[in-house]
């Protein structure tokens, strides 16, 4: 490793002693520190006074941001154009408050779309004509089916935000080879990471065509079922590599009696809809379809210098890794612009050009990701490898007349589950057996 500087030293070093859920969270607390004091104030009191985890709220307000920018803005640098939306996953435990930060964070776009839906109903009310129905205009669709996706974003052709508060469902549909709808929806989020067009022909429902498309995904998964998110073709198909990992990082065991002031989400919601202000006089009014911001030298500069690092690091990395380092490469530009947005939604200020510091804060988020997307792996593979193992032991006692209490000390796991799981193995055993003298018996008495 080359080692050009002091600070290159220190993150070596920090690299080093720190555990990546340590890394993680002394990354997160910098970013939230390099974001508008409106942000910060509102993670750091839900954090004190509700309990609800930094990473969490702070992966649904780049939710909030991504789908309020949409399309309005685009970054073209090193030859690619990209927009700033994500695909973004919340992994936690029961009762570990997923659902809360993703309703804080989104409260102002389901204020938007309550409002466009009043207006939808009014319009609906005084339209006469049946073939001239009027279009509802949304930023948000829940628990929707890939059908009514589809449907609303070519309504809706600016960003459409997918919410999933138990995304679980979704990625076992998508495992599912036997189900149609799982494939397509896999297809369609695949080409939608990219802004690419979409064409759907049905002949149930009307026809129609998007030359590019703005998806930004927002979901939780229970931490059990992490293994079934690389399975059955989600790591293949590169959805995986697509993602952005958030799992449980802080924790606060005191309560507070202290009530949050309206005035931190009012706060908020502020930042949120000059954003949306903004990019509704882009789709309505301007003849652009989007606005292309400018990189100052200094920061186009930093975005090659960071995608180098992480070419550099794929020569050196197994598939998996090299594959989400590779999509890497795709987000630091996605984010460099959201932080963009994000950091001049005080003054509204979003057409001037992007500063440096806007990249080395995407870096950084980047690096967040890139961290917990390792922590999700090696949890997931010491957990696969942890089963594994101690079914070989049970069948290695087994075979050598030992018992449950010598595998209890070498695992160290508690008897119960030793227990467990010798019943099913010897279960399992004792069927397989029975069945080769079955078919043994058929074949001696024909």
């Amino acid at each position: 490793m080359e080692l050009n500087n002091l600070k290159d030293i220190k993150d070596n070093i920090e690299g080093i002693v720190l555990s990546k859920r340590e890394t993680s969270k002394k990354l997160l607390n910098e970013i939230i520190d390099s974001f508008p004091l409106q942000i910060k104030t509102l993670i750091e009191q839900n954090f004190e006074h509700k309990r609800i985890p930094k990473e969490y709220l702070f992966s649904s307000i780049l939710f909030a941001f991504s789908n309020a920018g949409g399309l309005a803005y685009s970054l073209t640098s090193m030859n690619y154009t990209n927009y700033p939306n994500l695909f973004l996953v919340i992994i936690g435990s029961r009762g570990d408050t997923k659902s809360a930060p993703m309703d804080i964070a989104t409260n102002p776009l389901n204020y938007y779309d309550n409002e466009r839906y009043n207006e939808y109903r009014v319009a609906c009310d005084q339209e006469n004509d049946p073939n001239n129905k009027p279009i509802r205009k949304r930023l948000l669709i829940q628990n929707a089916s890939i059908e009514s996706m589809k449907y609303e974003h070519s309504k809706n052709p600016y960003s459409i935000g997918i919410y999933y508060d138990e995304f679980m469902y979704v990625f076992d549909k998508m495992s599912n080879s036997k189900s149609p709808d799982g494939a397509d929806l896999r297809s369609f989020l695949l080409s939608c990471f990219n802004n690419g067009f979409i064409d759907i022909s049905r002949r149930t429902t009307d026809n129609f065509r998007m030359e590019q498309t703005f998806v930004t995904l927002l979901g939780s998964v229970q931490t059990q079922f992490t293994s079934k998110l690389f399975a059955n073709g989600n790591l293949e198909s590169g959805l995986i590599d697509r993602i952005l990992f958030t799992p449980k990082l802080t924790s606060n065991p005191k309560l507070s009696k202290v009530k949050i002031n309206k005035s931190v989400l009012d706060s908020y919601n502020i930042l949120i809809n000059n954003l949306l202000s903004s990019r509704n006089e882009t789709e309505n009014f301007s003849e652009v379809k989007s606005i292309e911001l400018k990189l100052q030298q200094e920061a186009e500069q930093k975005i090659y210098d960071y995608t180098q690092k992480l070419i550099d690091l794929q020569e050196k990395s197994d598939e998996i890794i090299k594959a989400y380092l590779a999509k890497l490469m795709i987000y630091v530009h996605k984010l460099t612009l959201l932080v963009h947005l994000i950091n001049n939604s005080q003054n509204s200020n979003f057409e001037s050009s992007i500063e440096p510091k806007s990249v080395d804060i995407a870096i950084k988020i980047c690096g967040f990701y890139f961290n917990n997307f390792q922590i999700i792996l090696e949890e997931n593979c010491k957990s696969e490898e942890k089963k594994i193992n101690v079914d070989d032991m049970i069948k290695m006692a087994m075979k050598n007349n030992g018992q449950q209490k010598d595998v209890v000390a070498i695992t160290g796991l508690n008897k119960s589950t030793i227990s467990r799981r010798w019943g099913d193995i010897l279960s399992n055993q004792q069927l397989a057996t029975s069945t080769k003298n079955i078919e043994t018996s058929n074949e001696n008495n024909p």
